[in-house]
């Protein structure tokens, strides 16, 4: 089971509060994996249930006696005090999965919707809401410009009240530059200050094509950016227009979100073309809805939105289910030839997923189709059986929905591996992405890098076990790891930290279907 190491020095460290975090997270799933209630725990320390809840939610302060007492209640070295580290995995591979797994939360949908919290006067709760580093971040941020967001119980639900004033001076600079969705601050802050700065990230550049498209998309709202010394600065200046036509040069999805967070709380009719149409975003639009802002066009480029300058709901919002934890899953029975079924997948989101692997030769079935609880997105379990498969007649590439969804690229990489022929992987979107996955040729595949964005992969691999430190990009990181179950023999994978950044407990969950992955650290 995963612990957190803590020392004297690190609980007086400026990242006090993300470990305080961390550990009141392990605790939690710890209790509930002994099948312990808040009070029972708090019985067995000799303290009340409300001191419970506030070390799982991460604002009780900790000493390490009272860690040692959690470890002892819990009877388990879920907590340990010694020198910290990275955490490895050790992986013995070559067996099949079985049983069934749950898909969980989007990822991208909880960080678009933390963001948008930000427009409303009234109580937002959203529920299922992904356990993870990315979400941590965006909530360290909110926490230090002065929003409430409190976990409920069971650490599922999130409750976020925002202040009439917000400390954006106050911001948690650290946090900030941690995480690359800082970017769609912008959208809702150009409604609360007419000068405000935000951090961004070492090495982020105006003129590149990731930052640019924000900047075209929020300029017809009156918004001016200059990057200098580590900060976007941004200026707000009204336009007076009744109405305007945002055009995106790119259809990203942040860069969609960014624009339907500031038109959510502009007044008139703004049209969005070229518009994502991805799954985070119509969780976004979604929950706009449900503030009163109007919105047509759903599922398509063409977004019309009808905006409000005052927002004030008490709103509930379910977060759906994420179609690329989806395709790691599929991907793991896959390459280990397993009988699995993965349950709530959102089908709305893979079916050229599913089309491309059944081209491949797959063999799944699909359940009748049911709503998800935000009521819209369909799901349906998907059964899939040990199959032969080809490579594919055509490349494989991405392409904005409803094509292949470009975090789905890369785990075609390793389901080609297993496939008998030739397959090309463009990765147009990402510079130097399909660079990392020339790390399959440690476990045995045949990879040729063609160019910073092609590789050429050559099946079926008899996969062998290595070691290998992780790429420092969370899909190929994940890819590596699956190989590795499909390879006989002991594997290690270094330094996975960047896989907690997008799955919540992916390592216990491949264990309860048979799996054999231990967590360790030097």
């Amino acid at each position: 089971m995963p612990r957190v190491t803590v020392t004297d020095s690190s609980l007086d460290t400026t990242d006090a509060a993300a470990v305080t975090r961390r550990i009141g997270s392990l605790v939690r799933d710890a209790r509930r994996h002994r099948g312990l209630t808040q009070q029972q725990l708090a019985d067995r320390l000799g303290t009340s249930q409300s001191a419970i809840a506030r070390i799982e939610q991460g604002n009780q302060n900790l000493t390490l006696e009272l860690l040692g007492r959690l470890s002892a209640a819990l009877d388990s070295e879920l907590i340990t005090l010694g020198p910290t580290g990275p955490t490895h995995l050790r992986v013995t591979g070559g067996r099949p999965l079985q049983g069934s797994v749950t898909v969980k939360s989007s990822k991208n949908a909880a960080v678009a919707l933390l963001c948008a919290c930000l427009l409303n006067r009234g109580r937002t709760t959203l529920r299922n809401v992904a356990r993870i580093v990315e979400v941590d971040r965006i909530l360290d941020v909110l926490r230090s410009i002065g929003v409430s967001a409190t976990w409920d119980d069971a650490g599922r639900d999130l409750t976020l009240v925002v202040p009439d004033e917000l400390d954006v001076a106050g911001i948690d600079a650290d946090a900030a530059r941690r995480t690359r969705s800082i970017i769609m601050f912008l959208g809702p802050l150009l409604h609360r200050a007419e000068v405000f700065a935000l951090p961004y990230a070492g090495g982020c550049d105006l003129g590149t094509r990731t930052v640019q498209p924000h900047m075209i998309a929020l300029r017809p709202f009156g918004l001016d950016v200059e990057a200098r010394a580590g900060e976007y600065h941004a200026t707000v200046r009204p336009t007076g227009a009744a109405s305007r036509t945002v055009v995106l040069t790119e259809r990203g999805d942040t860069v969609t979100e960014n624009a339907l967070l500031a038109a959510a709380r502009t007044e008139g009719t703004t049209t969005i073309r070229n518009a994502s149409s991805n799954y985070m975003v119509q969780d976004l639009c979604l929950y706009l809805r449900l503030l009163g802002v109007g919105i047509e066009g759903l599922g398509t480029t063409t977004l019309v939105v009808t905006g409000s300058t005052e927002l004030d709901a008490d709103v509930d919002y379910t977060i759906s289910e994420d179609p690329v934890e989806a395709m790691s899953l599929l991907t793991a029975g896959i390459v280990t030839g397993s009988e699995l079924t993965v349950r709530r997948a959102p089908v709305d989101f893979l079916e050229i997923e599913l089309a491309v692997l059944a081209e491949m030769g797959l063999r799944y079935s699909l359940s009748p189709e049911y709503l998800a609880d935000n009521g819209h997105t369909r799901l349906a379990d998907v059964t899939i059986s040990p199959s032969t498969l080809q490579a594919p007649l055509d490349k494989i590439h991405p392409m904005p929905f409803p094509g292949l969804n470009i975090d789905n690229l890369p785990f075609f990489a390793v389901i080609a591996a297993t496939a008998t022929g030739s397959t090309l992987i463009h990765d147009w979107v990402y510079d130097n992405r399909a660079i990392h996955l020339s790390d399959l040729t440690r476990l045995g595949a045949d990879v040729r890098l063609l160019d910073p964005h092609r590789v050429l992969i050559d099946g079926p691999t008899h996969w062998s076990s290595a070691e290998v430190v992780c790429p420092p990009a969370l899909r190929p990181a994940v890819c590596i790891l699956l190989a590795m179950l499909a390879a006989k023999g002991t594997s290690v994978l270094r330094n996975v930290d960047i896989i907690a950044r997008g799955y919540e407990h992916l390592y216990e969950r491949l264990v309860e279907m048979g799996a054999s992955i231990e967590v360790f650290r030097d």
